[in-house]
């Protein structure tokens, strides 16, 4: 399974006007941790499919979107609800603590 791309020009409306729960992936290329976290992404989102839409937005080919959200550690996750950032996370980490840590958001 691979994680829908998001970028400056569609982050409204993949992540802003989506409903329900978005988790956005702040990474880039060069970030080991960045791509550590990845496997473990997909584990959550085939996990939690119906409760949990979960993206990914290159932070070096998004700048608008890195900064505006104020994802300047990476990995930065940062869950949106109703187009607002309910849920902040930095950094990498398992896959236990990370479903402990989105536990409120998911359905």
């Amino acid at each position: 399974m691979s994680l829908k791309t998001v970028t400056d020009a569609t982050f409204v409306e993949d992540v802003l006007a989506a409903d329900g729960t978005v988790l956005v992936d702040f990474w880039a290329e060069w970030c080991p941790p960045c791509r550590a976290l990845e496997p473990v992404l997909e584990q959550l989102a085939a996990d939690h499919p119906d409760g949990l839409t979960i993206v990914k937005l290159n932070a070096d080919d998004n700048g608008e979107s890195a900064v505006a959200y104020h994802a300047l550690s990476l990995p930065t996750i940062k869950v949106f609800r109703g187009g607002h950032v309910v849920g902040t996370i930095v950094g990498a980490k398992p896959k236990a603590a990370l479903e402990s840590a989105l536990a409120p958001y998911l359905d």
